[in-house]
């Protein structure tokens, strides 16, 4: 700590000048503010090249038969796809970046409880994405399995498979270590008086994230290692030529990838918590519910993976109870729109660019929620399963539950981040064109799933060409707004209105502290007297 008090407060996070200079500065800061830009900007940059092999798909699908690949191109395309946007940006996403960032000003910290596990958390991040763009650049052909790595077929391919299971491992790594530091950070850094019932919603919705990555994520590692294990040595465990079960795979596959459903989405429901009483200017509806409704999805989300199984040949009691227990974790995600909504009623809303992706975050989650009922029950689920139907409930839960909370988060926080306003108009064009090139996008799929159209197939018959060619229309409407946002940020960031430190009037700890911050946040620990509370307004 005496190092620490050389520090001058009254210099921001942005210009400290420590014992690096230019980039140096950056890659080895502990500072927790700078290691939430790095992983801003790396995935940033990987959420680019994920979206082009995104757009890519959708104009191989704008027609039936060739358009511009082959099948094993197709396949290999959906593969890094997957794997980029699953493993690199919607899982570790929000807490990552907003997570690193404002966790420990919302809670009264100087930092989180290990800066230099935080900055090894980065890079380990770093380079298990190497690692997968080396399957795709060396070998002999991209990954072709889909981001799934089914068994037998992940470890009989020719593919270049190695590196990018190897590369999906480590990056398993970067999340335990980063869900083991929040949940020490929030358990013994919080500001004297904060007690549980204290704490903003954000900082709660990532401490039932930080349990999932914590217990759930080796089990998906181990899993990897058993594939990676099985294509170099034939052991057997999944091959069934050698005995092995390759349904054992599927299980303990979804064991881990359904609890990180919950990864990507409960940050994001937390930030949803965050903007919503901000631009309400009232205190949150049911706050209490709201924390137990956090911590019970990451509870019962340890339950349900059995439902992306139920046309592999469980038996009838596991398809009964994985049913039920999936219509079980719906409960406290209605709980919490309900809360938003009802936090909104009465309230003096102020209608800025966060609140519009917010309130349409609401809109794209329930449509996802409500299409996830359908194929969680067994009757229909038997009928969709591998249809578009899946594919369009999977994009609008992970991408429009996690992009549009992400675009939300950012938008609110960045006065704070950056000490700069952007460019409000651009922000709400880029919103408007986003949202309905979405809608565009992945609503036709419940159509198509519904007629029959398989996913992952690189081909299809003719009665499902009108719809896909909305859908691909849709993807380039999209894309028009997600450059108009990412554009107007960047230029924003630059050369944006100095930001003052409460622009919305929220009421949290982190806009009590200059905007951008210093280094070390506060010059004082703030102290939480008997009747403070985080959505105080009058």
């Amino acid at each position: 700590m005496q190092a620490s008090s050389k520090i001058p407060t009254d210099v921001s996070y942005l210009e400290y000048e420590g014992k690096h200079k230019g980039l140096k500065a950056w890659i080895f800061s502990t500072d927790h503010k700078r290691i939430g830009l790095l992983y801003l900007y790396s995935m940033m940059t990987l959420f680019l090249v994920g979206v082009i092999l995104g757009l890519a798909m959708r104009f191989e699908l704008i027609a039936p038969g060739k358009t511009i690949m082959e099948a094993k191109d197709y396949n290999a395309v959906f593969t890094v796809h997957g794997v980029i946007m699953i493993f690199m940006i919607v899982i570790p996403g929000l807490p990552a970046v907003f997570g690193n960032f404002m966790l420990p000003i919302m809670i009264g910290a100087k930092d989180v409880a290990f800066p230099k596990l935080n900055l090894l958390s980065w890079w380990v991040y770093i380079a298990g994405a190497f690692l997968v763009i080396t399957s795709v650049l060396f070998g002999d052909g991209s990954p072709d399995t889909g981001w799934t790595f089914y068994a037998p077929y992940s470890f009989k391919t020719g593919a270049n498979m190695l590196p990018a299971i190897f590369g999906a491992f480590v990056l398993g790594f970067s999340s335990i270590l980063t869900g083991l530091n929040f949940i020490v950070t929030i358990h013994r850094m919080r500001a004297p008086g904060m007690t549980w019932t204290k704490m903003p919603l954000f900082p709660w919705s990532l401490y039932g994230t930080a349990w999932i990555q914590l217990l759930a994520t080796p089990i998906v590692g181990i899993t990897l290692v058993l594939v990676a294990l099985e294509r170099i040595f034939g052991i057997g465990v999944f091959d069934p030529a050698l005995g092995g079960d390759p349904i054992l795979y599927q299980h303990l596959f979804w064991i881990y990838s359904h609890p990180a459903v919950y990864v990507m989405i409960l940050p994001a429901m937390g930030a949803i918590s965050e903007i919503i009483p901000t631009f309400s200017q009232k205190h949150i509806f049911g706050y209490k519910v709201l924390v137990v409704s956090t911590l019970a999805i990451a509870f019962i989300g340890y339950f349900v993976w059995g439902h992306h199984m139920f046309t592999s040949g469980m038996s009838g009691t596991a398809q009964y109870t994985f049913s039920i227990l999936t219509f079980l974790v719906a409960i406290p995600s209605a709980i919490k729109v309900f809360n938003w909504i009802s936090t909104m009623y009465k309230g003096s809303i102020n209608v800025q660019t966060p609140f519009y992706w917010a309130a349409s975050f609401i809109f794209v989650f329930m449509i996802g929620g409500l299409s996830g009922l359908v194929v969680g029950a067994l009757a229909t689920n038997v009928y969709l399963h591998d249809t578009a139907f899946v594919v369009a409930h999977f994009h609008f839960i992970v991408f429009g539950g996690v992009g549009f909370s992400f675009f939300g988060a950012i938008h609110y926080w960045f006065p704070k981040m950056f000490g700069r306003m952007y460019d409000a108009t651009w922000a709400n064009i880029g919103w408007l064109i986003f949202t309905i090139g979405f809608l565009a996008l992945y609503s036709p799929m419940f159509y198509l799933g519904m007629q029959g159209m398989p996913r992952r197939y690189y081909d299809y018959l003719e009665e499902f060409h009108a719809a896909n060619i909305l859908s691909t229309l849709g993807s380039w409407v999209m894309t028009l707004g997600l450059i108009i946002v990412i554009i107007n940020l960047f230029r924003s960031a630059k050369n944006g209105p100095i930001a003052e430190a409460n622009p919305w009037n929220g009421k949290t700890l982190e806009w009590t502290v200059p905007s951008p911050p210093p280094v070390e946040n506060f010059d004082e620990i703030p102290e939480y007297k008997e009747n403070d509370g985080p959505y105080e307004y009058q």
